[in-house]
Formats: structure tokens, C-alpha cells, sequence
């Protein structure tokens, strides 16, 4: 199998990870339409909604990392997929506003629970099967974090497919689905995560024995070490460029005159690429080194915002084309997928190598709720500058340029973070598992 040279517990939290995006796709991209068509909920009741849901899962993310160095990953990614049932079966109950609330809630707050505590027993997961190190004769093996993209993308493309065919009997029948897929989740996690506590990978010389639940004092240790909340913020850039994706990519079309049901084919393209290019561009990142991957990632979504803003146009202008998006999609995809490994891969080594090691869910957590903070100043200052745009008649190009101007503040402050921290590339072959030669 491709990854074949990781443990069995690895290819167990990857599977997870697939089947948990096939349950969430195939129910939260139709929510908002059939809150509206089968129960009638106003724009601003459903625009609440999906809101809280966002905003309980990004916004969590931290205390959902901090819960699970408290637990154990074990107990926190069991407790992830339990909070998700029951926010599907809320609502499947629901009839009416409170209860659409409380269950997107829930579910938000599923997510959070699971992903960071997934993440962080990745980080410790990585490493060959069979062994109890790191593989260095054999050259260099992909990141764990590179297989934990392409899984998460086939699910976000089969997910919306099995939703669009179960919608047609109602929303409950999709939700049903989702509540079977995280059920089976459940159940196999269960029996195949081992239950004894985490472990650090044995490349930190073996001087830490076995993670005991991290104290207090530890799991606000992420926030205390500045390097490393800079380094969060940054990073969060990355999400803030992809969610334009939802945000500021439908308005362009809408600019252009062009229908909103060209918006699939955009992610269709997007999933695509992830698909076929994840492979070779996140082995160019390793080439690269982690200094030089971020950098080079966060150049290619400057270039992307770039070439949105000198296409953009104002609304109603004629001659609207769907070429230049679909440039600008695939430049932005390409860095993202440049970015997003090379990470999730670097975050090991900002936790401290004495003391507990059940502590990563914590700097995991961090990461996620600066991009999810990112997200939402963002698209709003994203939102009020597109508002001006069109009331002074600016130049259209406008809104862009704040994200131009951020991707390219992080690609030159990330490597001058990384080169103080000894994270820089030697000649490490195992960039997915050596803390000081991460290439997320």
C-alpha cells in the first residue's frame, strides 16, 4: 500500500480521518438548503447556524487540543465522534431554530475534539512499521501529514456525492448516514487505537518515558512560548487563503456574470489537483526544506491574490471569463499544498522535549484557532473592503490586496522564525518524523 512503511496505528488514524470527512461533507455543505427549503428558516437564522458551527469547532480547536492532553488522544478522538453523533441526531430532532443551533453546535464542537487530538497521535504515529525508528537508509519517506491531506480530500469529494444522492430523501437520510459512518468510526477506533498513553518517537533519545496526562501548567505551555504563537499566526494565514475559496472567489463570479453553479467546477478543480499533485509537490517542499517550502508556499498564494486582483472587475462589467479563476484556483491550491504539510509537520518540534509528551494536542489545537481567528477578521475586513469597493467605485483589485500583502509577510517572517529554532533542513532524510528536519 503507499504508505505501506507507516504503522499500522497510522494507517488506522488515516482511515479515521477519511471516513470522518465522507460523514461531514455528505450532510454540512446541504445544511443551509434544506434548513431553508424543509423548515423554512430565514437567511438570517441559517447564516446564525453555520456560523456557530464554525465557530464552536475553530474557535474549540485549542481547549479540544488542551482536552485531549488531559484524556489521552485515545479518549479524546472516541469522545470527537460520540459529540457528533449527537450533534446529528439533534439535528435530525430539530424542527425549529434552538435546536438547529444546539446540534450545529455539537457538531462543531465534535470536530474540535477530534482533529487536534487525531493530529497530535499522528505526530507521534509517524514512523515506520516495524521499528522503533525513523527509516533514514531507505531515502526520504513522505510525511504522515501528506497522506492525512490526500485522505481528508477524497473524503471531502465522496461525501458531497453520497449527500447529493441521499438529500433526495430529505435531510434526515443524509444525517442517518452520517450518524452510521461516525457510529462505524467509533466502533473501529475503539478496537484498533491502542490504549496505553502516547509516546514521543524515539529520535528524542529515548530520555522521556511514557506520557502521563500533561499538568496544568503544561497545556498552557503553547501559549507561553512566543516563537511559537508567532508562529501560529502566521501560519494561520495559510487557512485565512484557502477559505477564499468560499468567500471571496463566489463574489468574483458574481462580478463576473457568471452562475453560481461554476462555483463546483472551481472545487472540483481544487479537489482534483490535491489529488493528483499532493504526492510530487509536497516532495519538492522536503527538497526544499521546511524554511524554504513556507516561503515558496506562501509566494505562490500572494501570486494567486495577485492575479485575482489585476483580473478582478467591477460587478456587471461584460465579457466576464472563468479562466482567470480557474489560474487563480490552481496557483492558490498549489501553495496550499505546499503549506499544510509542511505545518502539521513542524508543530512536534516546538514542544518541549522534557516533560510530558501528551502535550501536542494543545500546540495542535493553537494552530487551528489562529487560523480560525484569521478567518474570521479576515473576511470581514475582506468583506467591508469589498462593500467600499463598489461604493466609491475603486479600483476592483482592492480587496485582494490585503491578502496579497499578508501571504507575502509570512512567507518572509516564517523562515526567519524557523532559522532561530533549529528547525532549518541539513541533510535529515526524514523530515516526517525528525524534529529538527519537519517538513509539514
Amino acid at each position: 500500500m503507499p504508505f505501506g512503511d507507516h504503522r499500522t496505528e497510522t494507517r488506522t488514524l488515516l482511515g479515521a480521518q477519511l471516513v470522518f470527512n465522507i460523514g461531514f461533507y455528505a450532510v454540512v455543505p446541504f445544511l443551509a438548503g434544506a434548513m431553508s427549503t424543509e423548515y423554512g428558516l430565514d437567511a438570517a437564522a441559517i447564516g446564525l447556524v453555520l456560523g456557530a458551527r464554525t465557530f464552536s469547532q475553530q474557535g474549540m480547536f485549542l481547549l479540544g487540543g488542551m482536552l485531549a492532553d488531559r484524556w489521552g488522544a485515545r479518549r479524546a478522538i472516541l469522545t470527537g465522534c460520540l459529540v457528533r453523533i449527537v450533534g446529528y441526531a439533534t439535528l435530525a430532532a430539530a424542527s425549529d431554530f434552538s435546536l438547529f443551533l444546539l446540534g450545529a453546535v455539537l457538531t462543531g464542537a465534535g470536530g474540535a475534539l477530534f482533529s487536534p487530538a487525531l493530529e497530535a497521535r499522528l505526530s507521534h504515529a509517524d514512523q515506520p512499521a516495524g521499528t522503533g525508528a525513523p527509516s533514514r537508509g531507505r531515502g526520504r519517506r513522505r510525511s504522515v501529514f501528506v497522506w492525512l491531506a490526500i485522505t481528508g480530500e477524497i473524503g471531502a469529494v465522496l461525501g458531497p456525492v453520497l449527500g447529493s444522492i441521499l438529500l433526495g430523501w430529505g435531510l434526515d437520510a443524509a444525517l442517518s448516514l452520517g450518524i452510521g459512518v461516525f457510529a462505524a468510526v467509533t466502533v473501529l477506533l475503539w478496537y484498533l487505537l491502542p490504549a496505553g498513553p502516547d509516546r514521543l518517537p524515539p529520535d528524542h533519545g529515548g530520555a522521556v518515558p511514557a506520557a502521563a496526562p500533561a499538568a496544568a501548567g503544561s497545556r498552557w505551555a503553547c501559549l507561553r512560548d512566543r516563537r511559537f504563537v508567532l508562529f501560529c499566526a502566521l501560519a494561520g494565514m495559510n487557512m485565512l487563503a484557502y477559505h477564499q475559496l468560499y468567500f471571496a472567489v463566489p463574489v468574483e463570479l458574481s462580478r463576473r456574470g457568471l452562475d453560481g453553479a461554476w462555483l463546483g467546477a472551481l472545487f472540483l478543480l481544487a479537489s482534483v489537483l490535491t489529488l493528483l499533485l499532493q504526492l510530487p509537490v509536497s516532495a519538492a517542499g522536503q527538497r526544499m526544506g521546511p524554511g524554504r517550502a513556507l516561503a515558496a508556499g506562501f509566494v505562490l498564494e500572494a501570486g494567486a491574490f495577485t492575479g485575482a486582483a489585476v483580473t478582478s472587475m467591477h460587478p456587471g462589467a461584460p465579457d466576464g471569463s472563468l479562466v482567470p479563476l480557474l489560474g487563480v484556483v490552481a496557483v492558490l491550491i498549489l501553495g496550499h499544498m505546499l503549506l499544510t504539510p509542511t505545518i502539521l509537520s513542524l508543530i512536534p518540534s516546538f514542544v518541549p522535549a522534557q516533560g510530558p509528551s501528551s502535550g501536542r494536542g494543545a500546540y495542535y489545537g493553537l494552530v487551528a484557532t489562529c487560523g480560525g481567528v484569521a478567518v474570521l477578521t479576515g473576511n470581514a475586513v475582506l468583506g467591508r473592503l469589498l462593500d467600499l469597493t463598489e461604493q466609491h467605485q475603486w479600483w476592483p483589485g482592492t480587496p485582494w490586496m490585503p491578502l496579497v500583502l499578508l501571504a507575502l509577510l509570512a512567507a518572509a517572517a516564517l523562515p526567519v522564525v524557523l532559522r532561530g529554532h533549529g528547525t532549518a533542513r541539513s541533510a535529515d532524510p526524514s523530515p516526517s518524523t525528525a524534529p529538527s528536519g519537519r517538513a509539514r
